[in-house]
């Protein structure tokens, strides 16, 4: 429990994607006009990137390096990428017209954000458990 409470600590303070990597700073820079469009894209944000670890995970270690087919990778990655921006977008146009409004075309890039993607592909390199 320690080490997860260190990990997500690390996660906001040092290893910040956009602070430290440079990483997914477009949506940062492009929302951050208002305090309530900065908040939901950065709930949408952290929403694909939990997700998108907790998949890719069982993705990487069962499939594609149980059946050898580091090919896909990127494939598989992108995939769960673009289906979890999709459900997100389609939640929040049902729930909130206004705020889907006013993310615009923020909320589709978060498929293309380099941040996700960065941490879709650092699991494998860095041997990370499904809990780290």
């Amino acid at each position: 429990m320690a080490r997860i409470i260190l990990i997500l600590l690390g996660a906001v303070l040092v290893n910040n994607f956009v602070l430290r990597y440079f990483l997914g700073i477009c949506p940062f820079l492009g929302v951050t006009g208002r305090v309530s469009s900065a908040i939901a894209m950065g709930f949408s944000v952290t929403f694909v990137m939990t997700l998108t670890a907790a998949i890719v995970w069982p993705i990487n270690h069962f499939i594609i390096q149980g059946l050898h087919l580091p090919f896909l990778e990127y494939v598989s990655d992108i995939l769960v990428i673009a289906s979890l921006v999709q459900i997100i977008e389609m939640f929040v146009r049902k729930t909130s017209p206004a705020l889907y409004r006013a993310l615009g075309i923020y909320l589709p890039l978060i498929t293309t954000n380099c941040s996700i993607l960065f941490l879709a592909l650092f699991i494998p390199l860095r041997k990370y458990s499904f809990l780290d």
